[in-house]
């Protein structure tokens, strides 16, 4: 049976720190285990959350292609699969063949990379809850940025370089160059491939990993395998020219918004708002206006204000949406008064245990207790009660935390009216609003909890 309790060693000092207070770091009981539930959370990314998230990763891929260090090859290498399929005497079928096999070791390379970084999704997951990892974290993102930014050349052993620009003939050697294309590109692409491991590692699915990296290498060889496949299209290609430097810093600015992401659980909520909204603005202001360089086609300069605007847009809504949120839920700090006095009202009780440097806890807060319906659900029908043990040490706290068996946070307990709480109910990870407020009503009718 699965408890649900994934990623919630949250503690920033780690486990001999939990140990030495006494605190549990094991796993619950069995005779416990058979009184609980996977929570309904769901997973990092789900429903169109995931949908929009592969769209804008595939066309991140289509956008790196676009790079100084990528453009160049697309005549190199689309004329590559044609004199292949020429030489074997073979008409569309061996470009098609070609094509495919550049395309699957663009797959194999990138989907290795992001099937690793989450598997150390694990050690990844606690280290990111650390605010000391998280502003390194962030700190190694701008100075990639800043790379992607012109202000500095990232480059590889010419060794390297050399060997991975070496020519094969055959279905290898399409193959081969699919597969060494991230190297190739490395000064270009090599920065937002990082940062995207960085996110990938923090999510902790090889599953995810090796999907968002798949979707990417889809981005980044699909125009080339159409190109090969409609190679008199070539010249209808743009030229080289400025316009190149530009998406290379949009590719930049989106490592910026990665690293202004990485902070908010360090920043109080309504400043790592304005941070996102600040990174926006600042994006859309420098790649529709501030930034001067030029290309040869016409769409270019509306392409500029359009993506200008859209971050502007991006910007106003980030901080509009945070105006109008409304008030929250209304916490109470714990004690035994407030706990008898419920009791007293015959009022169930939402204990939260949460952390400031809690990512789940942020997401909850931000999103689920601002949800009008739970405000309202809380406000007529529950004593809520927030425990805070961000830093520890507080005696009643710790007591707290042993006797109702907290392994991490975030952890919400319900407590029926007579302070009994329904382990059944127990939350351990994030809950989007309407399954908040399902288990809100089960405490209000009393109903027995679900069965397993």
């Amino acid at each position: 049976m699965k408890l649900g309790y994934k990623n919630v060693f949250r503690d920033p000092y780690g486990y001999p720190e939990w140990q030495a207070r006494g605190l549990p770091v094991t796993s619950i009981p069995a005779g416990l285990a058979k009184t609980s539930e996977a929570p309904d959370a769901p997973g990092p990314l789900t429903g169109w959350a995931m949908i929009w998230t592969l769209l804008g990763i595939f066309a991140g891929g289509m956008a790196l292609n676009l790079t100084p260090c990528v453009y160049p090859l697309i005549p190199i290498t689309v004329s590559y699969f044609g004199g292949q399929a020429t030489q074997a005497g073979a008409g569309q079928g061996k470009l098609v063949a070609h094509g495919l096999c550049y395309m699957m070791g663009l797959a194999v390379t990138n989907s290795v990379l992001g099937v690793a970084a989450s598997l150390s999704g694990g050690l990844m997951g606690s280290m990111l809850q650390n605010p000391i990892v998280l502003i390194a974290v962030a700190a190694v993102l701008v100075v990639f940025a800043t790379s992607l930014l012109g202000l500095w050349e990232m480059r590889l052993p010419s060794s390297l370089t050399q060997a991975a620009a070496k020519s094969y003939t055959g279905y290898f050697g399409s193959l081969f160059m699919g597969l060494t294309l991230g190297v190739v590109a490395a000064p270009c692409i090599g920065p937002f491939v990082l940062g995207l491991l960085t996110w990938v590692a923090s999510m902790g699915s090889p599953w995810l990993g090796f999907l968002i990296f798949f979707t990417l290498s889809l981005g980044l060889g699909l125009p080339l395998f159409l190109l090969a496949m409609f190679s008199g299209q070539l010249e209808r290609l743009p030229r080289s020219g400025g316009w190149m430097i530009w998406v290379r810093k949009l590719m930049g600015w989106v490592l910026v918004g990665m690293a202004a992401h990485f902070l908010r659980p360090v920043l109080p909520g309504e400043w790592a708002i304005f941070l996102l909204a600040l990174v926006a603005l600042a994006a859309g202001l420098h790649l529709g206006w501030i930034d001067k360089n030029q290309a040869s086609f016409r769409a270019f300069p509306w392409l500029k204000g359009g993506i200008g605007i859209a971050c502007m847009v991006l910007a106003t809504f980030l901080v509009t949406s945070w105006a109008m949120r409304g008030l929250g839920v209304t916490w109470k700090p714990y004690s035994e008064d407030v706990l008898k006095q419920a009791q007293k009202a015959k009022k169930p009780v939402i204990i939260d245990f949460y952390a400031t440097w809690c990512t789940p806890c942020r997401e909850l807060d931000e999103v689920t207790f601002h949800d009008a319906s739970v405000v309202k659900q809380a406000d007529n029908d529950f004593v809520m009660l927030k425990v805070d043990v961000t830093k520890g040490g507080n005696p009643v706290y710790e007591r707290l935390l042993q006797q109702y068996e907290v392994k991490g946070v975030p952890t919400i307990v319900f407590l029926d009216p007579g302070g009994k709480e329904k382990r059944d109910l127990r939350l351990v990870d994030f809950l989007p609003a309407d399954q908040f407020l399902g288990r809100m009503a089960e405490m209000v009718r009393g109903d027995n909890p679900r069965k397993e």
